[in-house]
C-alpha cells in the first residue's frame, strides 16, 4: 500500500521559477526511500509539497489515499512530519524534554500520556539520557535526533527528512543513517529522505528517485539507478566512490568484473570472485 502518492505534481514560485516539474512518485508502507539531487534541484520544495506546507501546486498528492489538500493540518501531522536540514529552525524549547513534549501537549494528551510518549520517542532516537539537557548544549547531530523524536512523540508513522546527514562528520553521518534504518526496520516507520550524498544511499535505501531541474529523471533500486558515471554526471552527480573505481577497472582496464558493486562489501566479493576465477584458469 502507498502511504504517499504524487501524480504529475508541479509548482512554480512567484518569481517564475518552476521548482518541481511533473513529478510522479510513490512511497510504500514501511519503505525507506529517497530523492537524490544536486543542491537546487527541487528536493526541499518537493518535501514541502508532500508534507502539505506548500498547497498551491498542480497535480495531486495523496496521503493514505486522501487528497492532502482536503486534509486538515491535524490530520496530516497526526501521521507525517518533516525534519528540515537545519535543526535550529525547528527547536525552540529550553530543554530536550520540553521540546519533544510540545507536540503531544498541543494534541491534547494528558500529562501521563505526554511523559510516556516523550520517553518512548527519546529512547527510539537514543537520546533518553539527555531529556533534561539544554537544547543549546547539544551537538548538531543530537539536535537532529531531537527533531525526529518530536515527530515520533506525536505518533508520526511517516518521516520526511531534508538532508539528514548535512553538517555531520563521517561518523555522525553513519550514526544518523543507522538510526533511521533502525526506526524503519524495527519501529516500522516509513521514511522518505532528500539528499545529495551518493555514498550512503546504496547501504540503506530501498528505492531511489533522481531529481534534476525539478524532474524525476530515473528511479528504482540503487543498483538500477547507479549505472554509469557519464549518466550521473549529466544530472551533476557521481557514482559512489567504490562503484566508480570498479567501473573504471572494468571498462578502462578490462578486468572481468561481473557487475558494478555499490558498497565495500559487494566490491570485496566481486574482487575475490575475480581472483578465484583467475586462479582456476
Amino acid at each position: 500500500m502507498n502511504r504517499i502518492a504524487l501524480k504529475n505534481v508541479r509548482h512554480r514560485y512567484a518569481d517564475g521559477t518552476e521548482a518541481v516539474t511533473g513529478v510522479t512518485l510513490a512511497v510504500r508502507r514501511g519503505e525507506f526511500a529517497g530523492v537524490l539531487g544536486y543542491n537546487g534541484s527541487g528536493k526541499t520544495t518537493l518535501l514541502k509539497i508532500m508534507d502539505g506546507i506548500i498547497k498551491d501546486f498542480q497535480g495531486s498528492v495523496h496521503l493514505d489515499g486522501a487528497d492532502i489538500r482536503r486534509l486538515s493540518s491535524r490530520e496530516i501531522y497526526g501521521k507525517m512530519g518533516i525534519v528540515f536540514q537545519n535543526p535550529n529552525d525547528q527547536l525552540f524549547a529550553p530543554t530536550v524534554f520540553e521540546d519533544v513534549a510540545f507536540g503531544p501537549i498541543n494534541m491534547g494528551f494528558g500529562e501521563d500520556e505526554v511523559v510516556k510518549r516523550v520517553n518512548r520517542a527519546l529512547e527510539a532516537v537514543e537520546m533518553a539520557v539527555y531529556a533534561k539537557k539544554s537544547i543549546h548544549n547539544l551537538s548538531f547531530g543530537q539536535k537532529k535526533r531531537v527533531c525526529i523524536a518530536g515527530l515520533l512523540s506525536m505518533g508520526h508513522e511517516i518521516l520526511l527528512l531534508d538532508e539528514p546527514t548535512a553538517g555531520l562528520d563521517p561518523l555522525g553521518e553513519y550514526q544518523m543513517m543507522d538510526l533511521l534504518m533502525k526506526l524503519n526496520r524495527e519501529k516500522k516507520v516509513t521514511i522518505f529522505m532528500a539528499t545529495h550524498s551518493v555514498d550512503l544511499i546504496p547501504v540503506f535505501l530501498d528505492r531511489l528517485y533522481v531529481l534534476s531541474d525539478g524532474k524525476v529523471v530515473s528511479s528504482g533500486t540503487p543498483e538500477a539507478v547507479f549505472t554509469a558515471p557519464e549518466e550521473m554526471s549529466q544530472v551533476r552527480l557521481r557514482l559512489p566512490q567504490i562503484a566508480e573505481l570498479i567501473y573504471r577497472l572494468k571498462h578502462e582496464d578490462e578486468l572481468a568484473f561481473g557487475r558494478i558493486p555499490l558498497t565495500i562489501g559487494e566490491a570485496r566479493r566481486e574482487i575475490m570472485e575475480l581472483f578465484q576465477r583467475g586462479n582456476r584458469q
